[in-house]
């Protein structure tokens, strides 16, 4: 195996995926096998900016995703991608749910997605993501985005991976802005309201505005 690191960092560093690919995979899987490589590849990272992006399920999250990709690329920048599913309970392996919204830049050798289920682990995250982003950022990505599992207000863990938060609320989405106030609310750098022609979205925006306001001027209520 020592042979082998000599061979697989060089060409992680590189920016090839392949070797990228299977790394995170023995990550993934708990292989001590992957601890040596982590570890020289922890050093050499630092320079993506890492974009987090949570919300209740069937905010829009894939969708975004899919719009930052084409935003970045038209600036010539190279995009990973890294989405958080539901772990499948037939398969143990991650339920894809809308990566097909990302499908167009598949051809594309400057985006790279890779999926990751959760496997019980909580806070929006898998237990391999920030391993993950660890060999995303040595491999010299321009833009990381990691996009949580999308299950409520427990999806904290986002900002210890991101040097941004984006987090998506939809029209209606009363009891998960309501949940908001238990912490993920917090997190957020920036607030978007999507699918915003559906009816209540001014309400949506005013609730946000109001709660964000409390946040910073909490003695003025």
């Amino acid at each position: 195996m020592n042979e082998r690191n000599k061979i697989q960092i060089p060409q992680i560093l590189d920016g090839m995926v392949r070797p990228a690919a299977r790394l995170i995979t023995l990550v993934e899987d708990n292989d001590p096998r992957a601890k040596p490589i982590l570890q020289e590849l922890y050093l050499k990272g630092g320079k993506s900016l890492v974009i987090g992006i949570t919300g209740p399920p069937g905010a829009g999250k894939s969708t975004l995703s899919d719009q930052l990709i084409a935003h970045f690329r038209a600036q010539e920048k190279r995009v990973c991608v890294i989405a958080v599913d539901p772990t499948s309970p037939f398969t143990g392996g991650a339920i894809l749910g809308d990566r097909i919204r990302m499908g167009r830049h598949n051809t594309d050798p400057k985006v790279f997605i890779r999926s990751m289920a959760t496997r019980g682990h909580l806070g929006g995250l898998a237990r391999a993501t920030g391993d993950a982003l660890c060999v995303m950022d040595a491999m010299g990505w321009d833009v990381v985005i990691i996009e949580t599992v999308g299950v409520g207000q427990g999806e904290v863990n986002i900002m210890q991976c991101a040097d941004v938060v984006v987090l998506l609320q939809t029209p209606g989405g009363g009891d998960h802005i309501q949940a908001a106030k238990a912490g993920i609310l917090e997190i957020g750098d920036i607030f978007v309201v999507n699918k915003a022609k559906r009816d209540g979205a001014d309400r949506t925006v005013k609730e946000i505005e109001e709660m964000l306001d409390f946040k910073f001027h909490p003695g003025e209520a």
